[in-house]
Order: C-alpha cells, then sequence, then structure tokens
C-alpha cells in the first residue's frame, strides 16, 4: 500500500487509534450492513438516553403528585374517542402520563437488568476461570454446583432469594431492599450462563504456549488468568451478556408483575403491567397494553443486537 493510501496516522509512521481500528474492524463492517442491528441499536439507546434523564425527556414527572391529577384519571390514547393531545398514549388509574410512566418505568427495568447481568458476570466469569485453570476438585465441585443448579428455573431461584429476603428483613424493609433483591436473584440466577463457556474456553487456553511461557517466567496464576486467559475469553462473554439482558428484563417485568419485584413507589414495567391488567377488561386496556408494548420493544431490541453479536463475532461464519 502507498503511503498516499494510508491512513494519516499510519502514513506519519503512528499506531492508529481505537476510533481507526474500530471502523476498519469487521464488526464495524457486519453492523453497517445489518439493518436489523442499526434499528436495534437506535431503539436501545432511545431507551438508554430515556433512562439516564428521565426528568429531562419524559412530558410529566410520572411521580410527581403536582403534575398529575385524579381528574385525569383514563384518559384513552389521543387517537380515540375521549383522547386529550396532552396525553397521547393515555392516562393510567391516578392520572400519570403513560408515555411518562413508561420511561420512568423503564429506568428501573433497564438498572435492574444491567445490575443483575454485572453481578451474573462477575460471578460466572470467576468461577469459570477458576474451575477451568486449577482444574482437579475445584473444578468438579463448581461445576456440580451448576449442574444442580441447571435444575432450577430462573425464576424459581428468584422467588427462593425474595422469600427469604421477606423472611429476613420484614415486608416493611423489604420494599427499602426490593431492587438490591432483585439484582441479587438475577446475578445469581445466571451465573451458571457464563461459568461453563468460560470454563470450557479456559481449559483450551491454558494449554496454549503463552500460558506455558508465562508460568515459566514465574508470573502468579492470578495475573495469568486475568490478564493473559480472561482477554481470550470476553468475546462469548459479550454475546452471552447482552442476550441475557433481555431475560434479565423480561424476569424482573415477572417478578414484578406477580408482586415479587420492586415496590409501587418505583414502578417498573413489570409493575405497570400488573397495575394496567386491573382494567384490562373494563375498557381502560391501554393502561396494560402500552406499557407491555413498550417492554416487548425493549427485549425485541436487545435480541435483535445480541442476534447480531452472535454472528458477527463468531468467526466459523466469516
Amino acid at each position: 500500500m502507498a503511503a498516499r493510501d494510508m491512513p494519516a496516522g499510519e502514513a506519519a509512521g503512528r499506531r492508529p487509534g481505537w476510533r481507526d481500528r474500530l471502523a476498519r474492524s469487521d464488526l464495524a463492517h457486519d453492523f453497517v450492513r445489518d439493518p436489523s442491528a442499526i434499528a436495534a441499536s437506535v431503539i436501545l439507546l432511545v431507551f438508554v438516553v430515556a433512562s439516564l434523564a428521565p426528568q429531562i425527556v419524559a412530558p410529566y414527572d410520572a411521580f410527581d403528585p403536582n403534575q398529575f391529577r385524579l381528574t385525569d384519571a383514563f384518559l384513552a390514547p389521543v387517537w380515540l374517542e375521549g383522547g386529550d393531545p396532552r396525553f397521547l398514549l393515555g392516562t393510567d388509574d391516578q392520572g400519570r402520563d403513560m408515555i411518562s410512566a413508561i420511561i420512568f418505568g423503564a429506568r428501573v427495568s433497564l438498572f435492574v437488568g444491567l445490575a443483575g447481568v454485572l453481578l451474573a458476570v462477575i460471578i460466572g466469569v470467576a468461577a469459570g476461570l477458576v474451575a477451568g485453570f486449577v482444574g482437579g476438585w475445584v473444578d468438579a465441585v463448581a461445576m456440580r454446583v451448576a449442574d444442580i443448579q441447571l435444575t432450577f428455573p430462573a425464576i424459581l431461584i428468584a422467588v427462593m432469594v425474595d422469600g427469604i429476603s421477606r423472611a429476613a428483613f420484614g415486608q416493611a424493609d423489604h420494599n427499602r431492599v426490593a431492587v438490591l433483591v432483585l439484582i441479587l436473584a438475577i446475578g445469581l440466577s445466571g451465573w451458571v450462563q457464563y461459568a461453563r463457556p468460560v470454563r470450557g474456553a479456559t481449559l483450551v487456553e491454558r494449554n496454549r504456549e503463552y500460558v506455558a511461557a508465562a508460568t515459566m517466567m514465574g508470573i502468579a496464576r492470578w495475573a495469568i488468568m486475568l490478564k493473559h486467559i480472561l482477554p481470550n475469553v470476553l468475546t462469548s462473554v459479550l454475546v452471552i451478556g447482552t442476550i441475557h439482558l433481555a431475560v434479565a428484563v423480561i424476569l424482573e417485568a415477572t417478578l414484578s408483575f406477580v408482586g415479587l419485584g420492586v415496590p409501587p413507589t418505583e414502578p417498573s414495567l413489570g409493575t405497570l403491567i400488573r397495575i394496567g391488567n386491573g382494567y384490562l377488561f373494563s375498557g381502560e386496556w391501554w393502561i396494560a397494553i402500552v406499557p407491555g408494548c413498550a417492554l416487548v420493544i425493549l427485549v425485541l431490541s436487545i435480541n435483535l443486537l445480541g442476534d447480531f453479536l452472535r454472528d458477527a463475532l463468531n468467526p466459523r461464519l466469516k
């Protein structure tokens, strides 16, 4: 390649920055040619931005009593008879704007889902790395624990964690730690998804020449696992984590729908659907259907992005 055809940084002998490497990577090349991935990313970005600044994005503050009135309760969406232009998607039983309630509810759902996935990643990756690298009885015990947990559905583990917390703290104190309990439940129910693939990849990586060289140099085991093996197994963790986020959001919504999730003072999308479910057959269907559609769109966008990453990062499909 001639110097004039090379990027300016390389032509001058400088190492290209991460932006240049990302722009010329196969992942970026595949992304700009995948309409579904672009659409999913845009939708997810909208949800994230709205969740980060709901007081700015939402038309009203869904938890400020001064901004909603009971006289505005049960207003239909604007395209139906009885709709009010102030509330495009209608209002709920307390007169809250549905768009604002969804934005504030999505903030809770995304925070709980992301924090729960992060906890599952930390536990699962640590267990998989140690089990695969150390081997022996450590590997056997870790994998038997994983096998036992796989026999229990994730929602059952989450219900067990919620029940234990209610017995330990009581109902009044439980409401104050309900979000943390949900995060713990999601993390404990999902760590196996990361532990088993990471353990398998570690079993392969530990026999590589670079690991043997690092061992001969006297580098500590924990340093070999964190600095040498971990970067080589993160690709699968990224894909699993993206798909697991959708599962975590659904799990949080399910628990909140049955009354085991966040308290009514911090409603999530699942709580909004549960509230609207009582009015579903009385004519005010939008109170349940609108947040339900928002949940479907959010989860679908995450799943589409996860499918793209799975295909783009799979070397067998190249």
